[in-house]
């Protein structure tokens, strides 16, 4: 590898590299076929039918019916909405939302927005793999219960959550069923209707679509407020001119992700647990965090007791290697991840974390290269830490 070229990108959970081929698909929405998809014109028609198409391409994915995708700028815009509207549609029959502690920022932000409200918000604890228990969330359950919002699969530890049991449940208590799919939709299969889920959020940059799209899926039936007042736009429930390249793109994006599913998945977990292996056995004193094997196929995260997560990723960075402690809607934060903390870690071990997520494009030498660099740094942080030292003394 040429040195001054080398970038290893690791960060795939943070965002992805928009696909060519999605960028092609996206390029005439731009200066071609420019028409607003709400002109009467045939001109603008091109637009229209280009936003049904990635509907279709999306809806088929899920399992669902076309007209059950609204679309966003985005996951956390989707988190909100389906938060948000449900608790004010629902206020009737009830206040109480359920929750974990280690959902992404845009559920646990709205949910503490929503306490300020007058809603009362149960933050159900997770197992040390990060894993919902769902005796808790049966406990946990209320009559004034109206929402239970649980991610698919962590953004930080990977770990995959029993989301069918826990649509089972909400199901058989006649309470809606959110999941923030962010991270899990295009990584592995999901059927809304096999694993009872009323409202999902999804992101295209997650997937090797463009970034400022998303989408919320909601069932048939569900009765939720519009979003956005100002046309009649997504069913009158989401206002504004669409974001016609950007939902071309997720369409082209989403086609991409189902014809390269399978084996996209058997390369990544095959990638995943070859760098397990070789970190686990080389760095002593380390962890890996969240559940060994349910966990999404591309996603790492460590925790290396006696250094400095945030030196980590610096000298990763001087190594051209693109890693993060956690979240990155969070990076800029100094406090450790809460969802470490969740999983029951003492700040000193959280605060020395590494999230690494593959793409379909890492390589087996890539990841011998990045092991190399991880031993090195990971030797070199703790022979300036006095900690280490007296751990060392000690023994």
């Amino acid at each position: 590898m040429d040195e001054e070229k080398k970038l290893i990108y690791l960060d795939n959970a943070a965002t992805t590299k928009t696909a060519p081929e999605v960028v092609e698909a996206m390029l005439p929405y731009f200066s071609e076929l420019y028409g607003n998809p709400s002109s009467v014109y045939s001109f603008s028609q091109k637009s229209k039918e280009a936003i049904t198409k990635a509907r279709e391409t999306i809806a088929k994915s899920l399992g669902a019916r076309t007209e059950e995708i609204y679309f966003t700028a985005g996951g956390s815009e989707a988190d909100n909405w389906a938060l948000k509207a449900t608790a004010e549609a629902y206020r009737q029959k009830g206040n109480h939302i359920i929750t974990t502690k280690i959902e992404h920022h845009a559920v646990l932000h709205t949910c503490q927005w929503l306490e300020k409200q007058g809603y009362e918000v149960t933050y159900l604890d997770v197992d040390e793999f990060g894993t919902v228990k769902l005796d808790q969330l049966k406990k946990a359950i209320r009559p004034t219960t109206i929402l239970i919002s649980i991610m698919f699969a962590n953004n930080e530890i990977g770990t995959i959550q029993p989301v069918e049991e826990i649509g089972q449940i909400a199901k058989e208590h006649g309470i809606l069923f959110h999941t923030d799919a962010v991270q899990a939709f295009g990584q592995m299969p999901i059927q809304v209707d096999e694993l009872h889920i009323d409202m999902l959020s999804s992101s295209a940059h997650k997937l090797n679509g463009p970034k400022g799209i998303g989408f919320l899926y909601i069932r048939k039936g569900v009765k939720i407020r519009n979003f956005v007042h100002g046309g009649a736009q997504e069913r009158k429930r989401r206002a504004g001119t669409e974001n016609v390249p950007g939902i071309v793109g997720y369409g082209a994006a989403v086609e991409r992700a189902m014809r390269t599913m399978d084996e996209r998945i058997a390369k990544e977990k095959e990638l995943r647990d070859y760098l397990i292996g070789r970190i686990l056995k080389e760095v002593p004193y380390t962890r890996l965090n969240g559940h060994r094997t349910k966990r999404l196929a591309n996603n790492m995260n460590f925790s290396f007791q006696f250094i400095e997560g945030e030196s980590l990723l610096i000298m990763l960075d001087m190594d051209g290697i693109c890693g993060s402690s956690g979240s990155a809607c969070t990076s800029g934060s100094l406090d450790p991840s809460h969802v470490l903390l969740a999983i029951g870690l003492p700040h000193e071990i959280a605060h020395g974390s590494l999230r690494l997520t593959l793409s379909d494009e890492t390589t087996k030498e890539e990841l011998d290269y990045v092991a190399e660099s991880v031993k090195k740094i990971v030797e070199k942080l703790r022979g300036m830490s006095p900690l280490y030292e007296d751990f060392l003394r000690g023994h």
